[in-house]
């Protein structure tokens, strides 16, 4: 596995996505939406379920799109795509940690 590529393109698609996710940026910093530890969001608020749903499929089509190129799943892109979308949080916003604990950054 070429993890330095993966983390690279985690990172790229982290700077990419910011400005088209303004409204997740909101909803994370309000608490309302986490970061899980498998790359994806989960709406802790229903009021952005809609929101964490529409941040979902575009990242199951980035994260499959990346796995197809890499031979890697999309289970193991999804965490390294994670790591780096946590690692980038501002202060105040909720994650999933490696143990499934929620934590706030």
């Amino acid at each position: 596995m070429n993890n330095r590529f993966l983390t690279a393109a985690a990172f790229i698609f982290s700077l990419i996505a910011l400005p088209a996710f303004a409204d997740l940026h909101s909803a994370r910093a309000a608490g309302q939406i986490g970061e899980k530890a498998d790359g994806f969001v989960v709406a802790l608020d229903p009021s952005v379920q809609a929101l964490a749903d529409q941040v979902n499929a575009k990242r199951q089509a980035e994260y499959a799109a990346v796995a197809a190129k890499k031979g890697q799943s999309v289970a193991v892109v999804g965490s390294v795509f994670a790591s780096t979308i946590i690692a980038g949080l501002e202060k105040g916003a909720k994650y999933q940690a490696a143990d499934g604990s929620w934590k706030t950054k």
